[in-house]
């Protein structure tokens, strides 16, 4: 039986890596390329982006706080629909987000290269040493990373809100018009790409088991975390489209320091360097802590190797951590050969996140009651407006829900601690029904 992890998390570590998990990487790139590709336009995908949220925050709220574990998504959607499509939700949720690392990572380090005159050679190095901190620092325990969490996320904060500041003196109503110049039809196009920018509302839901009082302190968490985030993110666009911060290639990559460097001056190469490193820090520390917590539950449940539910005498699954950070640092070696960039990345998170939360969503509406139903029938249905726009991108969902089922197969063939399928599907139908009944 795998052991325990501790209860240490509070209110305010929460909000913290809500903020990190979900102000990362896509901040620094997509604000200036969804204005360069739907113009002042890409406002109303980054408020429909923001709107949907609000559901999705608040679902995976309530259901954390009802069935705190570790699995997050994949316990949620095994309760509502069985242990089979659990691993598939969470096989989908493992990928992307250590994929999203990786990503992480390079944007980062990408961010700031050519200011400070970096090799690509040393651009992928600095990328590592992002990775390695992270792992780390999870490695030493959530309250370390939960403290580094806090001044990461303050400081990210404030530079956001300060780029929002200084830049509104600049704002000209010249720079919304023409409103749409490439057709409103880009719009939706623009929410799937910038959609990874708000990758991170599920992640909370991993570290559930982790806070002191999950019932109270994770709503508690989500409410304040959707306000913050909501207004750092639409703040962000405004001052990019209301100053007209974007168009080039160059401008696109660091538009965050140059609204700042435009607004009080300044060497715009180290602020750039210094932005990129704490946001990028930030991120792969929340979401190492998260998938590790994830791959520790899917181990435990039979769906991943079983040396991953492995926890440590401090009560950390130090190998679930090691293999987020090997899975990362091999997508680095990857890249570096294969000359992909951030942007290549990009397609795999996004594509298989959408679905994590259409079936996560699809949970709630099946396990929840009320209100909190209500928000996840909400939550589903702007979800699968967002299907549509992927394109041929959908079939690596398709292709990693293959896997994880033939994986599944292959380890209750060979009985790898798993219960007889019949008795497995009759506890869970068990739970299932009397959680609908409650």
């Amino acid at each position: 039986m795998a052991q325990p992890l501790q209860r240490t998390i509070t209110v305010t570590q929460g909000i913290a890596l809500y903020v990190g998990a979900i102000v990362g990487a896509g901040v620094l790139l997509l604000p200036a390329l969804s204005a360069t590709r739907a113009g002042p336009a890409s406002i109303v995908a980054w408020v429909f982006d923001a709107t949907l949220g609000i559901p999705l925050a608040l679902t995976f709220a309530a259901l954390a706080s009802r069935f705190p574990d570790a699995g997050g998504v994949a316990t949620f959607v095994t309760k509502a629909f069985g242990p089979a499509s659990g691993t598939v939700a969470g096989w989908f949720y493992f990928i992307a987000s250590a994929t999203a690392q990786t990503l992480v990572a390079l944007t980062g380090a990408y961010y700031g290269a050519s200011y400070l005159g970096l090799s690509r050679g040393t651009t992928f190095l600095f990328a590592g040493g992002i990775l390695v901190v992270a792992t780390v620092a999870n490695l030493r325990g959530i309250k370390v990373s939960g403290r580094l969490q806090l001044v990461f996320a303050a400081t990210v904060s404030l530079m956001l809100l300060a780029a929002l500041v200084v830049s509104v003196p600049r704002f000209t109503a010249a720079n919304w018009t023409p409103f749409a110049p490439h057709g409103m039809s880009e719009v939706g196009s623009v929410a799937v790409v910038i959609f990874f920018a708000f990758f991170g509302w599920e992640a909370i839901t991993h570290l559930a088991e982790e806070f002191r009082d999950p019932v109270r302190d994770v709503p508690r968490s989500t409410v304040i975390s959707v306000g913050v985030i909501t207004f750092l993110y639409v703040g962000v666009v405004v001052a990019t489209i209301g100053t007209k911060t974007y168009g080039s290639d160059d401008v696109n990559h660091t538009v965050i320091a140059r609204l700042l460097a435009n607004g009080v001056g300044g060497p715009i190469g180290t602020m750039t360097a210094v932005i990129a490193m704490l946001i990028a820090l930030g991120t792969a520390n929340a979401f190492v802590a998260t998938t590790s917590r994830l791959g520790y539950a899917l181990a435990r449940d039979g769906a991943f190797p079983a040396p991953l539910a492995r926890v440590s005498p401090r009560g950390i699954p130090a190998v679930s951590v090691l293999t987020v950070g090997g899975y990362a640092t091999a997508g680095l070696v990857v890249s570096y050969f294969m000359h992909w960039g951030p942007e290549t990345l990009l397609v795999v998170p996004n594509s298989l996140v959408i679905m994590t939360f259409v079936a996560a969503m699809a949970a709630g509406v099946r396990l929840l009651t009320g209100t909190r139903r209500v928000l996840a029938v909400i939550g589903t249905v702007l979800c699968l407006i967002l299907v549509p726009f992927s394109g041929v991108v959908i079939v690596i969902p398709v292709l990693i829900a293959a896997l994880a089922l033939l994986y599944r197969y292959w380890t209750r063939r060979r009985g790898a601690g798993r219960p007889a399928p019949s008795d497995e599907g009759q506890e869970d139908e068990k739970e299932a029904t009397a959680v609908r009944q409650e």
